[in-house]
This record gives structure tokens, C-alpha cells and sequence, in this order.
């Protein structure tokens, strides 16, 4: 009991989390004049019934969590509240199948933007806000977790950008509480920030604000079934976007440092340079082969060159034209940027930029040890040490994101997908990307077709990718649970 009891707390403040964001949609559908008001609030009325005897059962005076309890509580809280977004879904849409719910919550959790659900432009504003919702604070959780759980947990290099969590020189404010309160902060500001340009810009308030949410989440989730491209007549409102996805996919704790007077703490960071060096390489040679081979006119290649390339690299996964027929290069171009991923400490996913950057810096250093064997060359990141365990986590990360996509790839494929669907939707789950390539899944195209079971296996990829996979694939080896 001693063990589940802080997880169990922490499971009853998911739920009563989930219980407040059922209000606004509730609210919503009685501005509808819906019926699914009651159904979302008779959810919320559950999940603190759930909720109250977890947290009595739960309650201490004091935690003090280890690193097993830290793997458990992140995993099981994420699947927490996947499934309760799920019940809920599933509560409030009378045709979506259990699995197709789970589908649906669990990548707008994840921030994908993978979704099932067609006739986006006719579905209840109740059912929009609520994927907005849940995609705006799986947004916040991913950040809240990069930043105060996977220093502690050795995962994925993130001890690099540490200032709170578990490195306590060079700290940038007094607490991880503190930190994460300002970070929350940032987010809300951001949020707001996009919903009123967005309404400036030419949307509906609602829109706005749905939009909003999804685009800092870097999460993709649209009003409508031609996703950004229903805005098409209004540019700037894809200008807009593209703005605020690349503020969504950069370090949130070096807002922080911005705000408190630092203000070149953004641009002189190694990851952002090169994150914003290759969004800018990426649009410029698409913008090119748009104009160019495609006789598009420049603004026109500009303008969705910008928009699509932002939106992969960043793992949103909005689509303002079907990139998918836009020829073999692009498509390979948009298959190669679905790895890259924002920066680390952001809302973006996949494999983020930092460890593409020290995977280049240890292959000099051996190439320059290759020519002067006797020479020691130090590696260092943004003025840090990159230690070995750092480079450790970061093989160990790409190895096991490579061998999951490979898995669910292969079996997707045995649930009967062609190669291109099941390698571009095994990557674009696992990078939390959101759109595939290809005729089913990709930009123009919709995941509702697919079978059960290749929708409970991306699910799984989903929730693995935005986890750093390892936090996840511990729990399941026997070393895990030995006392």
C-alpha cells in the first residue's frame, strides 16, 4: 500500500482535473441548446465519485516519491486520463465505437492530431472544445513532465536543459514548483496570444479559441475536416499558425529566463538555432521545387511550404493542402522532417533536435579521434559537459524509438496495411506527428477506416512516443518490480 498510495493520490487529482474540463463543454452544449450537456456533466459528477476514495486512500502527510513510483505515476496518469477522455467521448457520441473513443482521446492527449471522427464541420461545438481541451493540456503535461519528472527518471537526455529538476546550480527561479508555475504561465499567455490573433486574423471566436489551444499544444486537432485548409482564404491566418507552432515547439523554460531579463536566452541556444536553421532550410528548398517545377505562384508556395513544413517538424500535424500530391521529393522531405521534432522542453514531439545535434557532434569527435588517436576531445552542448550517460540515454532513446517503429510497423502490416501506410503511421504515432503519407492516412485522407486492431496498436504508439518510450517499457521488465 505504502507504494501505490502516492499514485493513487496523484490518479485522484487526474480525475478531478478531468471532472473541471468537462464543465466548459458542458457549458458550450447549453449555449448549443445540445442534449450532451448532461452527458458531460454526468462524466465530470463520475470521475470525482472515482476520484474521492482514490484521494482518501491515497492521502499522507508527506511524499517523497522514488524513481519506480515515478514511472508508475507518469504512465498510469497519462493512461488515466486517456481513458477518461475516452469515456467521455464515447458517452457523448452515440456512433464511435470504445476503441475509436480511446483512439481519438488518446491522441489528442498525445498532442498527434491523429483523428477517426469525419464530418468535423457539422460536429457538436461541445465535442471540438473537449479534443481542444484535451490536446491543450496534454500540451502543459508534456512539458511539466520533460521539466520535473525524466531529469530524475535518466530518460532521453533531458538532464542537458535541466534547471530545476535534479541539477540545482544555475538555476533560473527558487522551485520546480515555482518554475512550473511560470511555465504555466507562458502557456496560458501563448494560448491567449493565438486566439486573439486568430480572431483578428478572420475566425470565429470559437474557432479562435479551439485553434488556439491546439496549435501551442502543437497538437493539430481542427474544426474541420479539411483541417487549416478551410482557411485557406484568409493567409494570414496560416502565417498566424506558423508563428505559433514554432513558439509552441521551443524550450518553454527558456521563456522563463526571458521574462526574467535574459533576453538572449532564446536565440543563443544551440537547439533553437539549429531547430529554426532547419525549419528555414526545409521551407526554402520546398518553396523553391513549389515555384519552380510546380510553376506555383510564389506567395502560394510560400505561404503552404511555411505553413506544412512547420507543421510536421513540430509534430502539430494541421494541413493547409494535401502535400501528398505534391511529388515524390516532397513527400520524402516530409517523411524525413517527421523525425526531427521540435526542441526539447517543449510541447513538440518525436525525436527533437537536440540528439540529432549530439549524434553529430560524437561522429566528428570520432571521426577527428580516427585522425589524431592520441588527441582528447571534450564534447560539450550549449556550455554543458555532455557526459556519458547523457550520450547513453540518447543512443538508448533512438534505438528503441527506431525498433518501436519498426514493431507497430510490422504489425500493421500483419493487420493487413499496404508498406506505406503502415511505416508512415507507425512513425507519424510514434512521433506524435498526426498525419500519415499515402492514399488512407495521409494529409487529405482519415485513420476511421482502419481496423480495431491497427487503431489499439497506434494508440499504444501514441502513448510510447509521447512518454519517451522508455519511462513505459521499463514497467514491463521483471527488473522493475523487484524489490
Amino acid at each position: 500500500m505504502k507504494f501505490l498510495r502516492p499514485i493513487l493520490f496523484i490518479q485522484a487529482f487526474v480525475l478531478s482535473l478531468a471532472a473541471v474540463l468537462t464543465v466548459p463543454a458542458a457549458l458550450v452544449g447549453i449555449g448549443d441548446g445540445s442534449a450532451m450537456a448532461i452527458a458531460f456533466l454526468k462524466a465530470g459528477l463520475l470521475f470525482l465519485l472515482v476520484a474521492i476514495p482514490a484521494f482518501m486512500l491515497g492521502r499522507s502527510r508527506r511524499f517523497e516519491l522514488s524513481s519506480r513510483q515515478l514511472y508508475a505515476v507518469t504512465t498510469i496518469s497519462w493512461c488515466t486520463m486517456a481513458l477518461g477522455g475516452a469515456a467521455v467521448l464515447y458517452g457523448v457520441s452515440p456512433h464511435l465505437t470504445w476503441t475509436d473513443a480511446v483512439f481519438e482521446s488518446v491522441s489528442g492527449l498525445t498532442t498527434t492530431g491523429s483523428t477517426v471522427l469525419v464530418g468535423l464541420d457539422n460536429m457538436p461545438h461541445a465535442i471540438l472544445l473537449w479534443r481542444g481541451l484535451l490536446q491543450w493540456v496534454g500540451g502543459i503535461g508534456i512539458i511539466v513532465l520533460g521539466v520535473a519528472v525524466l531529469p530524475f527518471l535518466h530518460v532521453g537526455g533531458m538532464r542537458l536543459f535541466q534547471t530545476e529538476s535534479s541539477d540545482w546550480s544555475g538555476k533560473t527561479l527558487p522551485r520546480a514548483n515555482v518554475l512550473i508555475r511560470a511555465i504555466g504561465t507562458v502557456y496560458l499567455g501563448l494560448t491567449l496570444a493565438a486566439a486573439v490573433s486568430y480572431w483578428l486574423a478572420g475566425m470565429g471566436p470559437f474557432d479562435a479559441a479551439v485553434h488556439a489551444m491546439t496549435t501551442i499544444a502543437t497538437g493539430g486537432y481542427a474544426n474541420y475536416d479539411a483541417s487549416m485548409g478551410h482557411f485557406n482564404t484568409h493567409p494570414a491566418i496560416l502565417w498566424i499558425g506558423s508563428l505559433f507552432m514554432i513558439l509552441g515547439a521551443l524550450p518553454f523554460m527558456l521563456y522563463t529566463r526571458t521574462l526574467r531579463g535574459d533576453f538572449d536566452a532564446l536565440f543563443s541556444d544551440r537547439q533553437v538555432r539549429g531547430f529554426l536553421g532547419l525549419v528555414l532550410f526545409a521551407i526554402t528548398i520546398l518553396t523553391l521545387e513549389r515555384n519552380i517545377a510546380e510553376h506555383d505562384s510564389l506567395l502560394d508556395a510560400i505561404t503552404h511550404s511555411t505553413f506544412n513544413v512547420v507543421s510536421v517538424i513540430t509534430t502539430t500535424g494541421f494541413v493547409s493542402q494535401d502535400y501528398g500530391t505534391w511529388g515524390a521529393f516532397a513527400i520524402t522531405v516530409f517523411f524525413y522532417l517527421m523525425f526531427f521534432g521540435g526542441c526539447s522542453g517543449s510541447t513538440a514531439g518525436s525525436i527533437k533536435i537536440f540528439r540529432f545535434q549530439i549524434a553529430l557532434m560524437m561522429l566528428r569527435n570520432q571521426l577527428r579521434q580516427m585522425r589524431h588517436p592520441s588527441g582528447i576531445f571534450t564534447n560539450v552542448y550549449n556550455g554543458r559537459p555532455v557526459t556519458d550517460d547523457i550520450v547513453r540515454s540518447v543512443i538508448a532513446f533512438s534505438f528503441y524509438f527506431t525498433l518501436t517503429v519498426a514493431v507497430i510497423a510490422l504489425g500493421l502490416s500483419f493487420c493487413g496495411l499496404d508498406f506505406i501506410t503502415s511505416l508512415s503511421g507507425a512513425a507519424t504515432a510514434v512521433a506524435n506527428v498526426g498525419p500519415g503519407l499515402g492514399d488512407v492516412i495521409g494529409p487529405a485522407g482519415n485513420f476511421a477506416g482502419l481496423p480495431e486492431a491497427a487503431k489499439w496498436l497506434l494508440s499504444g504508439g501514441m502513448l510510447l512516443g509521447r512518454l519517451e518510450i522508455m519511462t513505459v517499457v521499463i514497467l514491463v521488465t521483471p527488473m522493475f518490480w523487484r524489490t
